[in-house]
């Protein structure tokens, strides 16, 4: 079975591109000790990690945005999390190869995240990737952050392509949300990411879901790999 190719890939960055939970979680830890509260278990943290430093916090102390105490905790999680953006973050094992796929297909490539800028620029820098790509498009680069379209579609202006010749893949439902509201062609679920129990992956109507970065690369050489079709054998897909 073969499909046409597109001209772009777009990435989020937490949880499908990069596998930063050991950092995030080391801080939250960090944050946990600093106010006199127990370690979580790693296990425990991962699937709350593309939710960002709010839903860390509230995972860890059981505290919502206005609660006392909540934003001065948050804070120092990100102060620690900054000084820490690399002490075990890398790109997820096969992400190189699928980069290089990529490069010698012709085929563009950029990151849309919901993370700021302050850290998405330093940690993009460390792991040697800010300069592969005209379009790194973070959290607060745009009016409007994911679901919202529009830092889809920027990104698509940078690496100067139709979002209808883009896919677009993330981990999370606004992932998939956004690159459908975007107009992109196809729009993968990164399985092997950052999912909490309670999402269910297979109702986010993505075209296709993977459980590893390597089945990326049949995929963009024309080929559905037989792991993937058998996602598509769900009702949910026909």
């Amino acid at each position: 079975m073969t499909q046409s190719l597109p001209k772009a890939l777009l990435f989020d960055l937490d949880g499908t591109l990069a596998d930063t939970a050991p950092d995030l979680a080391y801080a939250l830890n960090q944050t946990l000790q600093h106010y006199g509260e127990p370690a979580l278990p790693y296990q425990a943290i991962r699937p709350v990690v593309s939710h960002g430093g709010l839903a860390l916090i509230q995972l860890g102390f059981h505290l919502n945005p206005g609660d006392d105490g909540f934003d001065e905790r948050r804070q120092y999680l990100l102060d620690v999390y900054r000084q820490n953006l690399c002490r075990e973050t890398r790109l997820f094992d096969g992400m190189a190869q699928v980069l290089q796929h990529l490069k010698a297909a012709g085929i563009l490539w950029g990151i849309v995240t919901n993370k700021p800028a302050w850290l998405t620029d330093p940690l993009t820098q460390k792991l040697d990737i800010d300069q592969q790509t005209n379009a790194i498009i973070s959290g607060d680069t745009c009016a409007h952050r994911k679901p919202h379209p529009e830092p889809i579609r920027y990104a698509c202006r940078l690496l100067q392509v139709e979002p209808t010749e883009t896919w677009y893949i993330g981990d999370a439902e606004r992932d998939i949300q956004a690159g459908r509201s975007a107009g992109c062609d196809k729009l993968i679920g990164a399985g092997f990411g950052y999912i909490h129990p309670t999402d269910a992956i297979e109702t986010w109507h993505a075209d296709y879901i993977i459980n590893h970065p390597c089945e990326l690369i049949p995929l963009i050489t024309g080929e559905i790999p037989q792991s993937v079709r058998t996602i598509l054998s769900n009702p949910l897909y026909q």
